[in-house]
């Protein structure tokens, strides 16, 4: 039970972060959601390095829930992304819908290795093709 306070409490700051991030960037309505696709990139940059810089006797298992799990799951908006690629489709901006999947994913995919790559950096491990 009280791993939900921990899941809650940071669920509460990531929300928060993301709504002041939102505000002030330029609104979904006027064109591309450069708001949505900024948070998620950077919720897949902090994830990957947290999670790799978290190892369990450093960091509580509820100060791993809190943060990944509540504050980053908050902070990052999936449901957001697919709605906005359906405003994009059926205001007929295809083009800036693709766009945005594609920079969405690549974005999310590039900026989790690097978390991931910085993290490995920090603890002292070389990183998966050998290189430190």
């Amino acid at each position: 039970m009280k791993e939900l306070l921990y899941i809650g409490a940071g669920g509460f700051l990531g929300t928060l972060t993301r709504y002041a991030l939102q505000l002030g960037i330029p609104s979904a309505n006027v064109g591309f959601p450069w708001a949505v696709l900024l948070i998620n990139a950077i919720g897949s940059l902090f994830l990957g390095w947290f999670f790799t810089i978290a190892a369990p006797d450093k960091i509580t298992p509820q100060l791993r829930l809190a943060i990944g799990t509540g504050f980053t799951g908050a902070f990052t908006t999936f449901s957001t992304f697919t709605l906005d690629i359906v405003r994009l489709s059926e205001n007929g901006m295809w083009t800036k819908a693709v766009i945005y999947i594609v920079a969405s994913l690549l974005a999310g995919l590039l900026l989790c290795a690097l978390g991931i790559q910085l993290g490995q950096l920090m603890r002292g491990k070389p990183s998966q093709d050998g290189t430190a």
